[in-house]
């Protein structure tokens, strides 16, 4: 039919298509569901991966990755500051935002890779959404794809749990009638509800509203702390202990490895070669909300962040604060299905139930995943020090050691370096310059961020466990008033 055009991208004959703008066929309902529903262009991506990273920005950052607590990153920005110095913080920012674009761009490059060597061998993925896992199968072998099974479910596992943890200790702020412990009850059943949305297409309207909730609590946070002026007495020692230093620097290393969803997205998009140019603009945006904010908390807060995790409980309580927490409540249900997505996705196919298109046997067969990741919240509920430690053993692996290497070995043989859909480039110096970056990056990660962040991580996460002890009620929780 002439109305309906398919546009041939770089990645191979896609069957999800694209209709012309001048297209006039659609009813109402299409066009609606098409504007809050199912999305796939570049606008979709950039508001995907834009609030995917802020969430992890909010809570350990988030994401967030965790990226992922107030909002996952962006609410112990702040904390890490106060354990690095506010020079380290700021550079630590601007480099892992860097090198985690980077990363992001090596991900984009081997999926377009392997799904255009797929479906040159007439590979069908109409129904069936491709992940990183297969992609290092179909590129490097079942080993490869082992791995990145593990890391990536893990790390994406731990990083629902951060969402969970994270919604606890926000609303706490407004209402303390109930423990934290109490509240991650409450939104863990909250959450599950997440295993309705299909897939990444379905999370236009959400990502759309969960990157301007981010915005507003950012710059709430900066204005906010501005507005207060300095404690009286404040210090600004950071940093005192290498502990301390590693800890915060590798909390910044997850708060840019919110990509361990790139697959899922690019995926969900309609032109996947252009995600890498998307990354790089969603992670300057996301520096003009995390640099600002967490400078100016540190500003005015300085050493009272070390024993405050969570930036908003030293704010004053104003009607502004609480929009702020309400806004990263719904931010933190909408990159908990961010994270969790790739996990469903895992089991479908585990299961057998992933090309079904029944959403109700689809979201009855998610709810095993969601269960453990409630009990894990449970038990460790450590805002702020989990963040770091997942950072260090699972982001360093996950979205920046493996992708290096993934791609130094796709492209070892000077045939597939011929061959390659797409070339580094040349700017950075071809193939050659490339190889460089990867290999710095492999080293810096593993030795910086796995080496000495993962020992100091460690360290403060057990501190706590001694501290407060499993499944504590109320993390960092001020005396209760009679």
């Amino acid at each position: 039919m002439a109305s309906e055009k398919v546009e041939t991208v770089i990645a191979g004959n896609y069957v999800e298509m694209e209709w012309e703008e001048g297209d006039t066929s659609k009813s109402a309902k299409s066009k609606f569901s098409e504007l809050f529903w199912h999305g796939g262009s570049v606008y979709d991506a950039w508001f995907s991966c834009s609030s995917n990273q802020a969430i992890t920005i909010l809570h350990i950052n988030v994401y967030l990755l965790e990226s992922e607590v107030v909002a996952q990153v962006l609410l112990t920005l702040p904390y890490s500051f106060s354990q690095l110095g506010m020079l380290s913080g700021i550079i630590f920012q601007l480099f892992y935002g860097l090198m985690g674009s980077w990363t992001a761009y090596l991900i984009s490059i081997l999926y377009v890779e392997y799904r255009t060597r797929k479906e040159r061998e007439k590979v069908d993925f109409r129904n069936h959404v491709i992940q990183w896992f297969e992609v290092l199968d179909g590129l490097l072998g079942k080993h490869w794809r082992n791995a990145g099974l593990l890391f990536n479910c893990t790390f994406l596992l731990f990083g629902s749990v951060i969402q969970l943890i994270a919604c606890a200790s926000n609303i706490y702020y407004i209402n303390d009638n109930l423990d934290k412990r109490t509240w991650t009850y409450i939104f863990g059943a909250c959450c599950a509800t997440t295993v309705f949305i299909p897939s990444f297409h379905n999370y236009r309207i959400w990502s759309f509203l969960g990157l301007m909730m981010t915005t507003y609590t950012a710059w709430y946070m900066t204005v906010a702390s501005l507005i207060h002026g300095q404690v009286e007495g404040v210090k600004h020692s950071g940093p005192t202990k290498l502990v301390l230093y590693f800890t915060g620097a590798t909390n910044i290393l997850y708060t840019f490895g919110g990509h361990a969803v790139t697959v899922e997205i690019m995926h969900a998009m309609w032109k996947p070669q252009k995600f890498k140019s998307i990354y790089l603009v969603a992670t300057l945006y996301v520096l003009t909300l995390t640099l600002p904010s967490a400078s100016a908390v540190y500003w005015a807060f300085g050493d009272l962040l070390l024993t405050h995790s969570n930036a908003l409980a030293l704010l004053p309580r104003t009607h502004f604060r609480d929009t702020a927490v309400v806004l990263m409540l719904i931010h933190q249900f909408i990159t908990f299905g961010f994270a969790c997505t790739p996990l469903y996705f895992v089991w479908e196919k585990f299961i057998s139930v992933h090309e079904t298109k029944s959403v109700l046997k689809r979201a009855l067969a998610r709810l095993p995943v969601v269960i453990p990741i409630w009990f894990l919240a449970i038990i460790f509920p450590f805002f702020g020090p989990i963040n770091s430690t997942v950072g260090s053993l699972l982001v360093s692996f996950t979205v920046y050691i493996i992708p290096a290497l993934a791609h130094m070995v796709t492209f070892a043989s000077a045939a597939a370096r011929e061959n390659a859909v797409e070339r580094p480039p040349s700017f950075l110096g071809g193939w050659t310059g490339s190889y460089s970056v990867n290999i710095f990056v492999v080293a810096w990660v593993f030795i910086v961020g796995f080496g000495f962040g993962g020992w100091a991580s460690m360290l403060n996460f057990v501190q706590q466990i001694d501290t407060f002890g499993l499944f504590t009620k109320c993390y960092q929780c001020p005396p209760h008033k009679a």
